[in-house]
């Protein structure tokens, strides 16, 4: 697979999982809405996309070392994957109840970026349980901290209308 395919989906999915986790979680222990929940997914999936991927589009554009055609390459990827992948999170609000979709989510993340990680590590020769727990620690961590922001909006902003 061509580096700006492998670049855009990597950094699409993974951005995914992060950026959807932490939504869900931080919109969750605020509301305990499912439509909440429900509409930050397709927020996210359709506005972070465009966003991701004009970010790589920039920042392959600025390292001023790879042609048009490869900067679109990778512009594209990361749309699609950051697109279709954070929609995935869609279906176990939709078929479980909340707090049961959020953790099925979890589980879903960690392990599609298990796998990113896994494969990452394999093809740079590194150790593989450093790659992947690095990446599983820091998932962990903004699912942490966006699960008490969000108890810290309830608390102090739950009365707002």
């Amino acid at each position: 697979m061509k580096i700006s395919y492998i670049k855009g989906v990597s950094f699409g999915l993974t951005s995914g999982i992060i950026t959807t986790l932490g939504m869900m979680v931080g919109l969750n222990a605020g509301t305990h809405s499912t439509l909440a929940v429900l509409g930050g997914i397709l927020t996210i999936a359709v506005a972070d996309a465009f966003s991701d991927a004009l970010g790589i589009h920039i920042s392959e554009e600025s390292e001023n070392q790879h042609t048009p055609k490869e900067i679109w390459e990778s512009t594209i990827a990361t749309f699609f994957a950051k697109l279709i992948f954070a929609l995935t999170f869609v279906v176990p609000v939709v078929i479980f109840e909340l707090q049961m979709a959020i953790i099925v989510s979890i589980i879903w993340g960690m392990l599609v970026l298990g796998i990113i990680s896994f494969w990452m590590a394999r093809s740079q020769k590194a150790p593989v349980w450093h790659v992947v727990g690095e990446h599983w620690i820091i998932t962990l961590l903004v699912i942490f901290i966006t699960h008490n922001v969000g108890e810290l909006i309830a608390k102090n902003f739950g009365g707002l209308s």
